[in-house]
């Protein structure tokens, strides 16, 4: 009986799409077909993450090999509460329960939107921001994935030649929540001040999405960035909704493409050093 299995399953794989004929040999290697074990890579967060005006789009498709999927569910104007309250985070929960994945990591940056005088989106740094970033955690161990917190990316206005930082205390929140959950780290605030301080006003101008206005460039010359003015929207003329697309301008906030690439090596960088599981599907 063994005898006719072995030749039933030889038969139906000795020829090949092209109507050759394999060898013993060849049909048996295929049989024996090694199968892969893929992970895969969440990113949860706010504009400086997503795709169009954040690090994100350039990570996934530059900073991983093909054996890590990576999907970027990062949205522009959301905060550590409101990507919670509107459903964003019960569908990264979603997708990270569907399976399939030897390993999932989930890579969660908030802090942006979480600041004062955001209607809707402001959170408390002493006590809702940490919390908000605990569940974060606390549910993505809970679905089967591996949480990574993220520091806010760097803004890069400047006074007198220094930067002028005003996400230090979210990002000193995340490091503690990190500390005491031990949750891995990327400190991308801390290595992202670093090369926009290094850079200077002008030259950290060329991360930004488009370039800035001859006004800007004056203002930034003597050490000290202005306020970036918003253009007026367009009348929309479409039926859809605007908000599935980039509105590029100049800011010192969201990232261009050579932000994008700047900011993508420093996270995968991180990533190297900081979570060792993750390194071999890392490009730095």
């Amino acid at each position: 009986m063994k005898s006719l299995l072995a030749t039933l399953a030889f038969a139906c794989l000795a020829t090949t799409a092209h109507g050759q004929t394999l060898t013993p040999a060849d049909a048996e290697a295929r049989t024996q077909t090694k199968q892969i074990s893929a992970v895969r890579v969440i990113l949860v967060g706010d504009s400086t993450t997503a795709v169009q005006s954040g690090w994100g789009g350039a990570f996934c498709a530059n900073h991983l090999t093909s054996f890590a999927a990576c999907l970027n569910l990062a949205r522009g104007g959301r905060s550590s509460f409101s990507y919670r309250a509107e459903g964003s985070w019960d569908i990264a929960l979603a997708e990270i329960k569907s399976g399939g994945y030897a390993k999932t990591w989930v890579l969660i940056q908030f802090g942006h939107n979480d600041q004062p005088g955001k209607p809707g989106r402001s959170t408390d740094l002493k006590t809702e921001f940490p919390a908000f970033i605990r569940q974060y955690v606390s549910e993505a161990r809970a679905a089967g994935a591996i949480p990574v917190l993220v520091t806010p990316l760097t803004r890069r206005s400047f006074r007198d030649g220094q930067l002028d930082d005003d996400l230090t205390p979210w990002a000193a929140a995340t490091r503690q929540v990190a500390a005491d959950m031990n949750v891995p780290l990327v400190d991308l605030h801390a290595r992202s001040r670093d090369v926009v301080q290094a850079l200077g006003p002008l030259q950290a101008m060329t991360l930004a999405q488009v370039p800035p206005p001859p006004e800007i460039v004056t203002a930034a010359g003597t050490g000290t960035t202005i306020s970036a003015v918003k253009p007026p929207a367009a009348p929309s003329t479409l039926a859809f909704d605007q908000m599935a697309f980039a509105k590029q301008a100049f800011d010192y906030t969201h990232l261009g493409k050579t932000g994008a690439d700047l900011i993508s090596g420093l996270v995968s960088e991180e990533l190297s050093k900081n979570v060792p599981d993750l390194r071999p599907y890392i490009i730095p």
